[in-house]
């Protein structure tokens, strides 16, 4: 075998052995349009105008409403794209959007602090850890959290379902920090229990 001969065979296994190369296609990223129209966003040929404090300026065009906001460096907002014709207000959207981002992120909070707490009582529980479950329910329903009373009945004690279910009314009925019934009583194969909410007393 010659010289030539050789190098075209190793020449073929070199390219053989050539890595190939995966073309990845990456998805476009696709723009979250805005919430609200705004400004030039806005198709409709009239608008029903509301001032940034609140003054009602009736149907107008929306080129109109347009140069009244940019006038006082503002933005026209589409408020409500359902009417006919579609109502706009003039505001400042940047602030807007920023006290509703704030109003949710309030609203994730106090909804993530809100718990169900459990007490659990016994047919026989004296009054010394009764009045130390009371204390404990009405601490939770203070912090705003829900609590979630229950009455267990073990063996023979289940006999006597009246009467459990009258120590359960009368233990939600000593506590003293504000509260509501979100869940009457209700029978569960252990017993009895019931959901109390804290109750918001206007000022």
């Amino acid at each position: 075998m010659d010289a030539s001969s050789i190098l075209a065979i190793s020449t073929i296994i070199i390219f053989k052995d050539k890595p190939i190369r995966r073309t990845f296609h990456r998805r476009p990223v696709q723009k979250k349009e805005p919430e609200h129209k705004i400004n030039e966003r806005i198709r409709a040929l009239e608008v029903r105008l509301i001032g940034e404090a609140g003054e009602q300026f009736g149907v107008i065009p929306t080129q109109e409403a347009l140069a009244m906001a940019q006038e006082q460096s503002l933005d026209l907002v589409e408020v409500s794209p359902k009417s006919v014709p579609p109502v706009c207000r003039i505001m400042d959207y940047g602030k807007f959007q920023y006290q509703q981002s704030k109003q949710e992120r309030i609203h994730k909070v106090k909804q993530k602090k809100s718990e169900i707490k459990g007490i659990r009582i016994g047919a026989r529980t004296d009054e010394h850890d009764l009045n130390f479950k009371k204390d404990q329910a009405e601490k939770f329903l203070t912090k705003g959290n829900k609590v979630k009373v229950e009455i267990i009945l073990r063996g023979r004690e289940k006999a006597y379902q009246d009467l459990a279910r009258q120590n359960l009314q009368n233990f939600i009925k000593n506590i003293t920090a504000p509260y509501k019934i979100e869940q009457e009583i209700k029978r569960f194969p252990g017993g009895f229990n019931v959901i109390i909410t804290p109750e918001i007393i206007a000022k």
